[in-house]
């Protein structure tokens, strides 16, 4: 399987997608179409994490105030489900591997994976 899940208005996805050859991928923009259960839950069957999976940088983290809340990863779980902003981005499944955001090494891991 090859999937890929992307925020259309953020320029590093673009960027990213522009850069990774994405023909053979299935594409779910997140905002016209939110992750749902059992999407995550495939996602998280890789990282065995919701944190993991988690942005940061979402302005609703700030706007919450939520660095200033012990989170469970049933919270991180919920969260990501409540809003798409949550799902750390791009996320890409290749096969039997997860590449998990926008970091310089994740895209390179990816880059080779895919060739």
């Amino acid at each position: 399987m090859k999937k890929v899940y992307f925020l259309q208005t953020c320029d590093t996805c673009r960027r990213i997608l522009k850069e990774v050859n994405t023909a053979n991928f299935e594409l779910q923009e997140v905002k016209a179409n939110p992750v749902n259960v059992p999407q995550l839950e495939e996602m998280y069957a890789f990282t065995k994490s919701y944190e993991a999976l988690f942005n940061r940088r979402a302005k609703l983290y700030k706007e919450m105030d939520l660095k200033n809340q012990k989170l469970s990863e049933t919270d991180y779980r919920q969260l990501i489900l409540d809003d798409y902003t949550f799902l750390k981005r791009p996320v890409f499944i290749v096969d039997d591997e997860i590449f998990v955001g926008n970091s310089k090494n994740v895209i390179e891991d990816l880059k080779k994976k895919i060739g």
